[in-house]
C-alpha cells in the first residue's frame, strides 16, 4: 500500500514538474484579413480541410476592436497582438497616448530567445511593424525602417528594398545598419545561399532579407512557394538557439486580395498561408516544446460563401464581398502544441503577449 502511494506521489510530482516547464519556442502566425469565412474558402476550394482549422488542439474567437475604434486597422491590431494593448488605430508599437509598448518580440529578445518575422508584404508594413518599431503613424515608413537600428529580429524576411536605398530623408540606413554588423540581402535567394544561415542567431548579427521594392508578388502573379520555405528557414535558423525564440509569421496578401474583393486571390493566399502552418506545426509536433498559434488582425470584406451546386474543388466560389474595407468581427484562433491548453475559448486580441509570456516564463 506504502509503495502504491508513494507511486503515485512521484507522479503527481512528476505531472507538476512537467506542466512547470516553461515553452521554448512561440510560432505566431497572422493571418491579414483572414476570418472564418477566408479560411473556409480554401477548405471549399481545394476539397479538404486547411491544418489549421483540422489538426488544431484548441480554438478560440478573439475580438478585434481598438481603442478608439469599433472596426480596428492592421496597425491598431498589430499592436494588440504584439505588444498586449489595444491602442488607436494608425498607431505603432504605442498606446493611446502615445507611450512605446514593449512587444513580445522584444521582450522574447530582452530574455535570450532568437528572434524572426517571415511575411509577404514589405517589413515596415503595419502588422509586422508592431513588433519591432514604435510610431504614432503607420504611414511613416521611413521612419519605422530606422527603427531597425534600435531593435531588429535576428532574422527578417519579406520586402521593402525601397527603404534602404535612394530614400527621400536621404538617410544612409543599409550603411548604417551594415556598421552594427548587419547583414542586408537584396532577395529571397541572396539569402538562401548565404552562408550566414550556416551561423547561429545567437553568435551574430541580424540577417535582413529585403525580397522585394515593396511588398511580394501575388500567389497569382507568381510567389511560388515562398511563404512556406521562408518559414521552414527561419525556424531551421532560429532552432539553433539552445535558449529558444519566438518567430512571428504574416500572410499578409489575404488582406490585399480581400480589399480588391478577388475570390480566387484569396483562396490561393490562404491555402499558401495555411501550408506555412503546416511548416510550423510540422516542427511543433517534432519539438513537442513549441507553441503555435494561428489568428487573424481582422476580418476584411464582409466575405460570403454561397450556395452553389457546383461542389468540385478548383472552382472559383460562388461568394460575395459585402464591403471593400475591414469589419468588426470576431475571428478565429487556432492553437498548436505545448501550452494549447492556456488559452480561453473566448479573448481579446490583447491577450496573446501575456498568455505567451506566462508561457515561455518571460521576465523583464
Amino acid at each position: 500500500m506504502r509503495k502504491t502511494t508513494l507511486t503515485i506521489l512521484l507522479a503527481l510530482v512528476t505531472l507538476t514538474i512537467s506542466a512547470a516547464k516553461p515553452v521554448k519556442n512561440v510560432i505566431f502566425m497572422i493571418g491579414d484579413g483572414m476570418g472564418l469565412n477566408q479560411a473556409y474558402s480554401g477548405v471549399m476550394a481545394q476539397g479538404e480541410p486547411l491544418v489549421m482549422m483540422s489538426q488544431a488542439d484548441a480554438m478560440a474567437l478573439q475580438e478585434t476592436w481598438s481603442a478608439n475604434k469599433k472596426i480596428t486597422d492592421s496597425a491598431a491590431s498589430g499592436t494588440a497582438l504584439a505588444c498586449g494593448e489595444k491602442t488607436k488605430n494608425g498607431m505603432i508599437g504605442m498606446g493611446p497616448d502615445s507611450t512605446e509598448i514593449q512587444s513580445i518580440l522584444e521582450k522574447a529578445a530582452l530574455n535570450g530567445k532568437s528572434t524572426g518575422i517571415v511575411v509577404t508584404c514589405y517589413l515596415f508594413h503595419a502588422t509586422p511593424a508592431a513588433f519591432f518599431a514604435h510610431n504614432v503613424t503607420r504611414k511613416d515608413y521611413e521612419d519605422i525602417s530606422r527603427d531597425m537600428l534600435t531593435f531588429s529580429p535576428d532574422i527578417m524576411i519579406g520586402g521593402g528594398r525601397k527603404y534602404m536605398e535612394n530614400r527621400k530623408d536621404a538617410f544612409p540606413l543599409a550603411a548604417e545598419l551594415q556598421a552594427q554588423g548587419k547583414q542586408l540581402f537584396y532577395s529571397w535567394e541572396a539569402l538562401q545561399q548565404s552562408e550566414a544561415l550556416q551561423g547561429r542567431p545567437d553568435k551574430q548579427e541580424s540577417l535582413i532579407a529585403l525580397c522585394a521594392d515593396e511588398n511580394l508578388p501575388s500567389m497569382t502573379e507568381g510567389r511560388g512557394n515562398y511563404l512556406p520555405e521562408a518559414v521552414a528557414t527561419a525556424i531551421d535558423y532560429l532552432s539553433k538557439d539552445k535558449d529558444g525564440f519566438f518567430l512571428m509569421v504574416e500572410g499578409s496578401a489575404i488582406d490585399f486580395r480581400c480589399h480588391a474583393s478577388d475570390i480566387d486571390g484569396t483562396v490561393a493566399e490562404t491555402i499558401d498561408f495555411d501550408k506555412a502552418v503546416q511548416v510550423a506545426v510540422d516542427f511543433a509536433r517534432k519539438d513537442k516544446n513549441t507553441l503555435v498559434v494561428v489568428t487573424a488582425d481582422h476580418e476584411t470584406g464582409g466575405l460570403s460563401l454561397l450556395q452553389s451546386e457546383d461542389l468540385q474543388p478548383g472552382k472559383s466560389l460562388k461568394h460575395k464581398f459585402n464591403v471593400s474595407g475591414h469589419t468588426g468581427v470576431a475571428v478565429p484562433v487556432y492553437i498548436f502544441g505545448a501550452g494549447a491548453e492556456d488559452y480561453p475559448a473566448f479573448m481579446q486580441n490583447s491577450d496573446h503577449k501575456a498568455i505567451m509570456s506566462k508561457l515561455m516564463k518571460l521576465k523583464k
